[in-house]
């Protein structure tokens, strides 16, 4: 660090403006009806059903009813194949085991006027109706009161997996009579009034047990469970319950987003205000600084760095954008008032400039690997059972179960990324751009970091 060169200053400024200004306008090209983006902009960014509107509902068995694992995954994939039908397809489901509870989210579709969520919560919590059906729109073969189960398994040649579907004595007597005639036709699966499978019939079944093989190239693991997932669904013995249900309007979620974001502007302006009148050169750089930081934020939620996804951004996720700020301000404010307090000891501006740096950096390391715990734990004990951290520490945070707050696990992880680039711009970045700016004659005297003029 005591080599840093004049130049220093204006390479580092100028990352951060390109830095910024591919964060939030991106790039994109348009050619006629079809754009092409290549790097996101914040017009990129998937806004959480708190902001754009939608329902969270939580569905469980009836009281008293222990239901099983199976039955929990049947209950969610009936969940599914109506929400699709329904044409909703951006959606969140979670099943907890632990406390037999399903919870579902799904937004506003754009432009719906006449949606009406009670009804579609009604219609998801109802018991399903699976039918086996001749061909793909003939009479009904059998109904899911003649299945006992269906699962996947291994197929015997090792080519993929196949349901196993067992029946009832009336099942299996009504499911021999039907493949005797059906040989080399289909007989389709319905739930509801949506078809999930269409087996052709090779020969006729009779004793109750049939397998689902999934044509020449035969099912992967996940489209076997999922199937078997399905037909236990139609055979479940109980119908859902409606535990927790809410719903906001896009108006509404819009409307506290621009609040907020407003709300976060004027103060980050004011607060580069003050620290710049407080602290000088100190402050300008600080404030730099802190614009880099914003952009990585934002450039983390719109999935800017290609290994990594978009992030759906919540109310809390924006609530913790502007406390990252504020982290951000504490760590230039502290490293800024022991330069100060240096130079009224005598020192050299080099010589006060490396020390402040040096002996506030324990201090912010300590405060921000705090929040770093935090933010763990916050992602890792309400965020979806797929997380990153749900999944690396699933001993511990497994007995949460998994509620998937994505307002909570939406904050934890606006902090986490607020803090990494609290340490690349307000410790790094800030440390090179002050160095070299002290290096300018203008720029030398001690009063525009604190000293006495």
């Amino acid at each position: 660090m005591r080599k840093v060169g004049k130049p220093v200053v204006f390479v580092v400024v100028a990352i951060i403006i390109v830095f910024t200004t591919l964060a939030f306008f991106g790039i994109s090209t348009s050619y006629g009806d079809i754009t092409t983006t290549y790097i996101k902009g914040v017009d990129d960014i998937r806004w959480g059903i708190d902001i754009r509107g939608g329902v969270d509902v939580t569905f469980t068995p009836p009281e008293g009813y222990d239901a099983t694992p199976e039955e929990m995954a049947a209950a969610e994939s009936i969940i599914k194949v109506r929400l699709v039908s329904q044409n909703i397809t951006d959606y969140e489901t979670y099943v907890d085991e632990a406390k037999d509870r399903i919870i579902v989210r799904f937004p506003w579709k754009e432009g719906e006027t006449d949606f009406n969520p009670e009804q579609a919560v009604k219609e998801l919590g109802e018991t399903a109706l699976l039918t086996f059906r001749e061909n793909q729109s003939g009479p009904v073969v059998i109904e899911g009161k003649h299945v006992k189960s269906a699962s996947a398994e291994p197929s015997p040649d090792g080519r993929g997996s196949q349901v196993k579907l067992e029946l009832t004595d009336e099942g299996a007597e009504l499911f021999s009579d039907a493949t005797g005639r059906l040989i080399g036709q289909q007989i389709s699966i319905w739930m509801d009034d949506t078809m999930i499978s269409a087996p052709r019939v090779d020969s006729q079944i009779p004793g109750g047990v049939a397998y689902i093989t999934g044509g020449a190239q035969g099912f992967d693991v996940k489209e076997a469970k999922a199937l078997a997932d399905r037909i236990n669904g139609g055979a479940l013995p109980f119908k859902l319950e409606t535990e927790n249900f809410s719903t906001i309007s896009p108006t509404l979620g819009f409307g506290a987003r621009d609040a907020m974001v407003t709300a976060g502007v004027i103060a980050f302006v004011l607060v580069a205000i003050f620290i710049i009148i407080m602290y000088r050169m100190c402050g300008v750089v600080a404030s730099i600084a802190l614009v880099g930081q914003v952009a990585g934020m934002i450039a983390c939620l719109t999935g800017f760095f290609a290994p990594f996804p978009s992030f759906t951004l919540t109310l809390p996720g924006i609530a913790g954008i502007i406390l990252s700020i504020g982290m951000g301000v504490d760590a230039n404010v502290i490293t800024s008032e022991r330069i100060k307090e240096e130079l009224r000891n005598g020192k050299t501006l080099d010589g006060a400039i490396d020390s402040g740096f040096q002996r506030t950096f324990s201090a912010i390391f300590d405060g921000n690997i705090t929040m770093v715990i935090v933010a763990i734990i916050l992602m890792g004990a309400f965020g979806p059972p797929q997380s990153i951290f749900n999944s690396l520490l699933s001993p511990i945070f497994r007995w949460f179960g998994p509620s998937a707050t994505g307002a909570i696990y939406s904050f934890g992880f606006t902090l986490i990324v607020g803090v990494i680039f609290n340490f690349i711009m307000g410790v790094t970045a800030s440390r090179l751009m002050l160095k070299s700016v002290s290096k300018f004659k203008p720029f030398k005297k001690p009063w525009l970091y604190g000293g006495a003029k």
